[in-house]
């Protein structure tokens, strides 16, 4: 069994930490100690369920992660019920191709064993200080994210299970250095060719569009010639950012700040203690404990007897010496029996969660609290914070009351929190402003509140510390435009199409004749062929180099012709005079290229056997079944 890993501590960003060190920890492991029976299931993969809790705390991590990313314009695509849908499928997806791997894994009799979850453990640079194993540190995180060191190991040993069988998967791939030489020529092939440009702008030019065509065309595609439904919108706009900015706050603030919180400028007291710790709760574990303590009174050298009695093996072997914690780190019970020690004291036995200790004080490194001067401006900004934070919701307490009471216009809510209105022309969604762009603030627009009501929506969320309040001042509905507001864009648009038609026209033409051999058709167009170049699978132009490395290599002397358009739009011909072949040198199958490529193969080899298992197994999800029933 492993040695248990233990001593209570914590940290406020252990939760981060440990979504970093371990992914899958987030879609399953824990999940099996929390979830309780008779719980809504929110996917099944054959008798195996997921729980709406277990996916409600994925969902919630995932959701954390792209924030913290992303930011603001993360809150701006939670604000569309569509993407929100899509993005917790994606974690659900996630969660049982999860489970998947690991029922196959389990299937084929693959096994992790406590030593490789030790070493993988002891391993990790989370849980080091100084590049070696912290125990401390270790029991730091586990604590303040709520798990036991068994918890923690059995969500290890799941995910490790997992990577076993994806890295047979992809260990099973490889490339021989013949295909691998065979790439790289091809990659580092160059193609000689010669271009003709074809100018849509002259065609279009020369394109005669007359007054019963352009008309013809208006009455076929009224789509094209269609005013949306347009609103005028007043808003208010409230922000913490801006508020950041306009409070004052007074050296005396500053200074008083400093003066009630100097423990927070400056490090707290910390203690090094060296301790022998006696596992279990038993009357035996007790007995032993009382003997230990027994010999120390005895003149027993504290450090000999913690390296041959202790049950903390990692911290036995350095004669018990734990690092240095403060308050609020270790186990409650063993924390105040350190800190009424006096250096160089020994406690009597303590219990805490993880059984009994005998604790020695070692040292103690007193608490140091900056200089005001040192710390003055982070406490300015601190304080900017909070009071920006309390002004911005007392105001938009203030905003949304006004804006409710006075409903048919918003000066008086402007006037309530020290604003302006703003306004807008007529706008669709399509040019408002990114503001008024936001899915819920286009919601509010088109509740009948705003809309058939004419009154002030409530206040909308647009992002952290950010909301708005809309109304609709005026608006008229979708209509096609006449005729004489857009024939002049009708007939661009009507010759357009016929410059690019007649483009192709000739292209067509002039490609026809080349294959037959006909080359004098290039002087009876007053057309040709620009000087030959080489080009590389990459080149200059992306649409040029692709048809040029699509069409067939030339035979002996004869050219080989093609079509496409160019970055621009314009019809391009291409002549493809030679291929010019690579001399390379061979390959070696432990080459860079041969990683990426076997990078690949075992990507497109995951896919497939996630794809081979859902089809073998009976997936639902019946959360979804259900919502959508109803």
């Amino acid at each position: 069994m492993m040695d248990r890993m233990r001593e209570g501590a914590s940290s406020i960003w252990v939760k981060i930490v440990l979504g970093l060190i371990i992914l899958s920890f987030v879609f399953a492991g824990v999940g099996g100690y929390l979830a309780g029976s008779g719980q809504q299931v929110a996917a099944k993969v054959d008798s195996h369920e997921i729980t709406q809790r277990e996916f409600d705390m994925a969902y919630q991590n995932e959701r954390n992660r792209m924030q913290s990313q992303l930011g603001e314009s993360f809150s701006s695509l939670m604000g569309d019920p569509a993407y929100v849908q899509q993005f917790k499928r994606s974690v659900l997806d996630r969660m049982v191709n999860d489970l998947l791997i690991e029922q196959r894994a389990n299937e084929l009799g693959l096994r992790i064993s406590d030593k490789q979850i030790q070493n993988t453990i002891l391993a990790m640079p989370e849980f080091q200080r100084d590049g070696v194993f912290d125990n401390e540190h270790y029991n730091a995180l586990l604590r303040r994210a709520g798990l036991t060191p068994d918890m923690f190991a059995e969500s290890m040993r799941t995910d490790m299970l997992r990577q076993q069988f994806l890295a047979a998967i992809q260990g099973s791939d490889f490339a021989l250095a013949n295909e691998l030489t065979a790439l790289t020529k091809l990659e580092q092939q160059q193609r000689e060719i010669r271009t003709l440009s074809l100018d849509i702008a002259t065609f279009t030019q020369n394109a005669t569009v007359t007054d019963e065509e352009a008309k013809a065309f208006y009455e076929q595609n009224p789509a094209l010639y269609t005013r949306p439904e347009q609103v005028k919108v007043s808003y208010v706009e409230l922000s913490g950012d801006t508020l950041k900015t306009t409070l004052d706050v007074s050296d005396a603030d500053v200074k008083a700040y400093y003066d009630d919180n100097m423990s927070k400028f400056g490090s707290a007291e910390q203690r090094q203690v060296s301790h022998i710790l006696v596992e279990g709760k038993s009357d035996e574990a007790k007995a032993k404990a009382d003997a230990l303590l027994a010999q120390l009174n005895g003149g027993a050298d504290f450090a000999e007897l913690a390296k041959t009695s202790s049950d903390d093996t990692f911290s036995g072997k350095e004669g018990g010496k734990l690092d240095w914690f403060e308050r609020g780190v270790m186990d409650p019970a063993f924390e105040e029996a350190a800190f009424t020690l006096n250096k160089g004291q020994i406690s009597g036995v303590v219990a805490s969660d993880f059984g009994y200790h005998i604790i020695k004080l070692d040292d103690v490194k007193p608490s140091k609290v900056k200089p005001f001067a040192d710390v003055r401006d982070d406490i300015l900004a601190e304080l900017r914070e909070q009071r920006a934070a309390e002004a911005f919701y007392d105001q938009q307490t203030a905003l949304a009351e006004t804006a409710f009471e006075v409903h048919d216009t918003l000066k008086d809510a402007a006037e309530a929190v020290n604003g302006t209105v703003q306004t807008t022309d007529f706008i669709s969604e399509a040019d408002a402003p990114e503001l008024l762009k936001t899915p819920a603030v286009l919601q509010a627009l088109m509740s009948s509140t705003v809309r058939d009501n004419g009154e002030n929506s409530e206040v909308i969320e647009v992002g952290p510390e950010h909301v708005v309040v809309v109304r609709i001042d005026d608006s008229r509905p979708e209509m096609v435009l006449p005729f004489d507001e857009v024939s002049a864009t009708v007939k661009q648009q009507l010759a357009i199409q016929k410059g690019e038609a007649q483009a192709q026209a000739k292209a067509d033409e002039i490609v026809t004749a080349l294959r037959a051999g006909n080359t004098d058709i290039l002087e009876t167009e007053g057309v040709s062929f620009s000087a030959p170049e080489t080009i590389a699978r990459v080149g200059s132009d992306r649409m040029i180099a692709q048809e040029a490395f699509s069409m067939a290599k030339p035979d002996a002397d004869k050219t080989v012709y093609g079509m496409t358009r160019d970055a621009a739009g314009n019809v391009m011909i291409i002549a493809l005079d030679n291929v010019i072949d690579a001399n390379v040198s061979d390959v070696a199958a432990n080459s860079q290229l041969a990683m990426q490529l076997e990078q690949m193969y075992a990507q497109q080899d995951v896919m497939a056997t996630l794809q081979v298992l859902r089809d073998t197994a009976e997936v639902s999800y019946p959360v979804e079944e259900d919502e959508t029933a109803n």
